[in-house]
């Protein structure tokens, strides 16, 4: 099974996803999208397999939202977009992609829907928080 994350290693949430991800037996492909960068298409396609708006998928803290008036009312999702493809840490993460679906995974938890992961296993976050798949 072919696993994708669009991944920010300064991300304590998507490092989770990923290390769950890789204690459930998959190397995913890491796309490390703040110095890759995204395209138009790409996060079209991504929030489309995801039913994100892009307003949905936009990361209002610790990111430059704010300042960039992201966070009007009025803001159109095209203008959002415009801003994602100028500053990719606006694209909240982590984003995974498996046969299953698509999903933006916060929190960690979320990403279980989207792994074949036996109810009842246990993982333990780096802080040390325990979490159960359903």
């Amino acid at each position: 099974m072919t696993i994708v994350i669009h991944h920010n290693p300064d991300c304590g949430t998507s490092r989770n996803v990923l290390e769950i991800i890789r204690l459930t037996g998959h190397e995913p492909v890491i796309i490390e999208y703040l110095s890759q960068g995204w395209t138009r298409p790409q996060l079209l396609a991504l929030f489309a397999a995801a039913d994100l708006t892009p307003k949905q998928a936009l990361r209002t803290s610790k990111s430059p939202a704010e300042e960039l008036g992201l966070l009007a009312p009025t803001v159109s999702d095209e203008d959002i977009l415009d801003q994602m493809l100028n500053h990719p840490v606006l694209v909240n993460r982590p984003i995974v992609c498996t046969p299953k679906g698509v999903r933006l995974c916060r929190p960690s938890e979320a990403v279980f829907d989207l792994l074949d992961v036996a109810p009842g296993t246990q993982f333990t976050k780096e802080d040390g928080e325990k979490i159960i798949a359903p």
